[in-house]
């Protein structure tokens, strides 16, 4: 039977759903120790399941989640007991806890509460740790371990996936001699964002960068995921198309809007900077006339303000050495109007005809352009399913940018195994299954 300030007790610290009752409570200085005992006692021999005889009680230290700012712990009374069958191996036994696995330091509301910490609120694991008052470690080995539960041991993790979006990301960049790449391979799930029931999930992540890696994250899933995976995105990078046409035959594949005009960005520069050392003999200085355009030659004719227009105009009417330059620019400029047409059957024609013309053969001069007309028409069929399909690796990226602030505010990672496992609590969408632990 409760009494009142027990009552009161227990509904602060909702000690109710641990299935405790506070019994006395004291201040420790930087900690707040909670004594408690449990509600319900099962005097049952969990080996042979006969009743026990009252032998003692001992005190199970548990950490639990932090009361008005102070990290708190539980000491709960345990009552343990005699085994009465004596073909039983087992002698002695103690109460099981509701609220904690046996042997275990922390309540099963405490994982949670550490989760929800670094999922959903972008704590730090040493934020995290601070305010339960325990160490780094075994915050750190609860998350990953619960996680490693959440997304490896359980099957309908990758249920559903018809969008795959496939991409690099650097999860480290103090490379030493001998160290390991510090190339990781990201999928992501884009079927939600496809479907518009909700953001891109990342699913997984594996050590290094190349068609051999994806060949065998594919070839490691069951077959019914393959054949429900339909669309997969990427960049220009040949090894994971390589892969997916090994691996999944039947998916289309998609090259990413954003890296096709990002490799005519590339060629467009390198046109102007090789003009640049033709027209001076050195790299551009500021007063340069190519170097002082750089920016506006990269900005879609739609966003130049007027002046950058017309400083554009004189710099192609003053000088025929910079001809290359202008006819590349052009190009670039209708490869990127392809992509902002508003009717993707227009801006598919409108891009086909880019990529039919630079495949027809170009005077001398323009081998930038002549580059980027070789690589359009050997991926034509990725990047023209753009604009049949509509999926992108915009998602992918925007995934990329969170988990640089995760190695940001982890002050960086030195073991690739929970970089992986932290990025999936990061940006696994795993919110769901996290409150319902």
């Amino acid at each position: 039977m409760h009494t009142t300030g027990n009552l009161v007790a227990d509904t602060i610290c909702r000690t109710a759903e641990l299935g405790l009752t506070i019994t006395d409570a004291a201040d420790a200085g930087t900690l707040t120790i909670i004594n408690a005992e449990p509600v319900d006692v099962a005097d049952t021999c969990p080996d042979c399941a006969m009743p026990g005889v009252k032998r003692d009680h001992i005190r199970r230290r548990l950490v639990d989640l932090p009361v008005v700012g102070f990290p708190t712990r539980l000491n709960v009374r345990v009552p343990r007991f005699t085994c009465t069958n004596p073909t039983c191996s087992r002698k002695i036994f103690q109460t099981s806890l509701a609220c904690a696995d046996d042997g275990a330091k922390l309540t099963h509301r405490v994982t949670r509460w550490i989760l929800q910490r670094l999922a959903i609120d972008r704590m730090s694991v040493a934020a995290t740790a601070k305010a339960l008052g325990i160490g780094w470690e075994l915050v750190n080995t609860v998350a990953v371990t619960a996680a490693r539960s959440m997304v490896y041991a359980d099957p309908s993790h990758l249920a559903g996936v018809r969008v795959l979006g496939v991409d690099e990301h650097v999860w480290k960049h103090t490379r030493r001699p001998g160290e390991p790449s510090s190339m990781v391979t990201v999928l992501v799930d884009l079927t939600p964002l496809t479907d518009g029931a909700g953001p891109a999930r990342l699913i997984d992540l594996r050590p290094g960068r190349s068609a051999d890696v994806l060949k065998t994250w594919l070839g490691e899933r069951d077959p019914d995921f393959r054949a429900g995976v339909q669309v997969v995105t990427m960049d220009g990078f040949t090894g994971y198309a390589t892969a997916v046409d090994h691996s999944l035959p039947a998916a289309r594949k998609v090259m990413d809007p954003f890296h096709v005009v990002h490799l005519a960005a590339e060629k467009l520069s390198g046109c102007r900077q090789r003009l640049q050392r033709e027209t001076t003999g050195r790299r551009g200085q500021k007063d340069d006339p190519l170097y002082k355009h750089r920016r506006a030659l990269l900005t879609r004719t739609d966003f130049l303000t007027d002046r950058q227009r017309q400083r554009l105009d004189r710099l192609w009417d003053t000088d025929d050495d910079y001809v290359a330059l202008q006819v590349t620019w052009e190009f670039y400029q209708d490869l990127v109007s392809a992509y902002g047409q508003p009717d993707r059957a227009r801006g598919k024609k409108l891009m086909g005809r880019v990529i039919g013309t630079l495949r027809k053969g170009l005077p001398t001069g323009l081998e930038e352009l002549a580059q980027l007309g070789r690589t359009l028409w050997r991926r034509r069929h990725d990047i023209l399913a753009y604009f049949d399909i509509g999926a992108s690796n915009g998602p992918v990226e925007a995934i990329n940018g969170r988990l640089e602030h995760l190695r940001g505010i982890a002050l960086g990672f030195r073991n690739l195994d929970h970089y992986i496992l932290r990025s999936l609590i990061h940006s696994g969408q795993l919110q769901d299954r996290i409150n319902a632990l």
